[in-house]
C-alpha cells in the first residue's frame, strides 16, 4: 500500500497492477474480510440475463417516429424559443427529443463501459480475496450492463454517438489513477450516484415499457455498487489525517463541479443541433440566457436531480466538511439533505426490480437479497 491510496483499512490495500507477486504471498489467502460476503451471496438472487427474453424482450416494438420516448421537458434545449420555435413541426420535434435522449443513453453506455473497466482494475490492485471477489462479481454485472445497453440502442436508433468530453475526461481519469481512493470515490460513489439518479428520473418518465424494463434491471445491481463505495467511506473517512481528508474532498468538489457544469451542456451536444439544421453557436447563447445558477438551485430540489443525488452521496458519506459546504450550499440546502437520511433515490425501484427478478430466478425460494441491497 502506498500513502497516495489513502487507505485505512485492511480490506482495501492495494498494490499495484503490475504487482502480481503480490497475490502470490501465502498469508494472504489466509486473510479475507467477511464484509462483502452478503453482498457476494445475494449476486446470485439479483441475477439476470440480458440476452433471455424471460427477462427481457428487446424485440418490443416502439413507434419511435410518431412516439417520444420521454416527455420534452427532459429536453433542456427544448426550453428554449430558438429551439422550440425553430422546430414547431410535431414529427421533427419527436425526433429531435428521440435523438437527444439517444445522446443521454449513450452517455450511459459509456459510463457502464467505464464502470466494468473499473471494477477489472480493480481486482488487479485488491490484495483481500473479499474485496476482489466483490470486484469481480461487479464487473460481471458491468459486462451485462453494457451488453443490454448497447442492445437496447441498436434496436431503438442502430448505434450510440460519441462520449461527451467533460465524462470521456473522468472516465480516463479515474479508471488510468493509480490512487483507490480516485477509483472508489470517482466509480463507486460519483458515477453510480450519478447513473442511479438519472436511471431513477428516466424510469419515472420512459414512454418505452422496454426501456423501463432496462433501467430497473440496472438499478438492481447498482444499488449494490453503491453499497461497496459506502462501506469504504464508513471505514475510510473517519480515519483520515485532515491533510488526507483535505485531498479527497477537494477532488470530490472538483469531479462535482466538472460534472455539474460540463455533463448537460450546450457543447455536449453541438452535432445534434447542427444535424437539425441549428446554429450550435446560437443555442449555447439561448441555453446560457435559462441556465443560471438560480435554475440549478430550482432543478436540484427535485429528489431525483442527478446532481443533488451526487451531493447526497458525499455528504452521507462523511466527504464534506466545513470547508467545502458553502460550495455545495449554493445548489442544494445541505440540511435538508441530511434530515433525509441515508436512503437513496431509487431504492424502491431496485427493491422492486428485485423482487420481479426474484420470481423468475426463485420460484421455489424464498430469498432476502432486498434487505441487504437496503442496508
Amino acid at each position: 500500500m502506498t500513502d497516495k491510496n489513502i487507505t485505512k483499512d485492511a480490506m482495501y490495500d492495494a498494490v499495484a497492477p503490475d504487482d502480481f507477486e503480490s497475490m502470490l504471498e501465502l498469508d494472504r489467502y489466509n486473510n479475507r474480510s467477511t464484509a462483502f460476503d452478503k453482498i457476494i451471496s445475494a449476486t446470485h438472487d439479483h441475477f439476470w440475463d440480458p440476452l433471455n427474453k424471460d427477462y427481457i424482450d428487446f424485440d418490443e416494438p416502439f413507434d419511435m417516429e410518431n412516439r417520444a420516448l420521454v416527455p420534452e421537458e427532459m429536453v433542456i434545449a427544448l426550453s428554449t424559443d430558438y429551439v422550440s420555435n425553430h422546430l414547431s413541426d410535431p414529427k421533427t420535434r419527436i425526433r429531435f427529443i428521440n435523438q437527444s435522449f439517444l445522446r443521454t443513453l449513450s452517455s450511459i453506455l459509456h459510463g457502464e463501459q467505464g464502470a466494468l473497466n473499473l471494477s477489472a482494475s480493480l481486482c488487479h490492485v485488491l490484495k483481500d480475496q473479499g474485496a476482489q471477489e466483490y470486484a469481480a462479481n461487479q464487473t460481471r454485472e458491468e459486462a451485462r450492463h453494457v451488453t443490454a445497453f448497447a442492445k437496447y440502442i441498436k434496436v431503438r436508433w442502430g448505434r450510440p454517438v460519441e462520449c461527451g468530453p467533460a465524462l470521456k475526461d473522468l472516465l480516463v481519469e479515474i479508471i488510468g489513477a493509480p490512487e483507490v481512493y480516485k477509483k472508489i470515490i470517482g466509480m463507486q460513489m460519483l458515477v453510480e450516484g450519478l447513473a442511479m439518479g438519472a436511471f431513477a428520473t428516466i424510469y419515472n418518465c420512459i414512454e418505452d415499457p422496454v426501456g423501463k424494463r432496462l433501467l430497473q434491471l440496472v438499478m438492481t445491481d447498482e444499488a449494490f455498487h453503491h453499497k461497496f463505495g459506502k462501506i469504504w467511506a464508513d471505514r475510510t473517512i473517519p480515519k483520515l489525517s485532515v491533510e488526507e481528508h483535505n485531498i479527497i474532498e477537494d477532488w470530490s468538489a472538483h469531479c462535482f463541479q466538472t460534472l455539474l457544469f460540463n455533463l448537460v451542456s450546450p457543447h455536449q451536444q453541438m452535432d445534434l443541433y447542427a444535424e437539425f439544421g441549428l446554429d450550435p453557436d446560437k443555442v449555447v447563447e439561448e441555453f446560457g440566457k435559462i441556465m443560471t445558477d438560480e435554475t440549478r438551485r430550482e432543478n436540484m430540489k427535485e429528489q431525483t436531480n442527478i446532481f443533488r443525488v451526487l451531493v447526497k452521496t458525499l455528504l452521507n458519506a462523511g466527504i464534506i466538511t466545513e470547508r467545502t459546504k458553502a460550495f455545495y450550499a449554493m445548489y442544494v440546502d445541505i440540511e435538508e439533505l441530511k434530515a433525509e437520511g441515508d436512503r437513496m433515490v431509487g431504492d424502491d425501484i431496485a427493491e422492486d426490480g428485485i423482487r420481479y427478478l426474484q420470481a423468475i430466478n426463485f420460484k421455489d425460494r424464498v430469498v432476502d437479497a432486498i434487505s441487504i441491497a437496503a442496508e
